[in-house]
């Protein structure tokens, strides 16, 4: 695995389903407002779900990097947010 993040693609069925059906961990935002960090065994099948999600489906953009620790880098990811954003959850993960 690459560990490296892939270029931002469209958040669109055509350029999720070109995702591979692999673990790793992704980001999506819209007009550069983090909207989701995520992670996944399966990071196509969970795009493909988050296609439906009323607030994630706003997302303009996502990119990924296929990794087998993908739950620690989503970990520090959301670390990295909060600390940046004094304690603020990404759009889409405000409870």
């Amino acid at each position: 695995m690459s560990e490296q993040w892939s270029e931002w693609l469209d958040f669109d069925r055509a350029h999720v389903e070109q995702v591979p059906e692999a673990a790793g961990a992704y980001t999506m935002h819209a007009s550069m407002k983090m909207m989701h960090i995520g992670s996944s065994d399966n990071i196509r099948k969970s795009l493909i779900e988050l296609l439906a999600d009323p607030c994630a489906n706003k997302a303009k953009r996502f990119h990924y990097m296929l990794t087998q620790s993908h739950a620690a880098v989503r970990e520090q990811l959301l670390k990295d947010y909060v600390d940046k954003h004094q304690g603020k959850m990404p759009g889409c993960m405000e409870k």
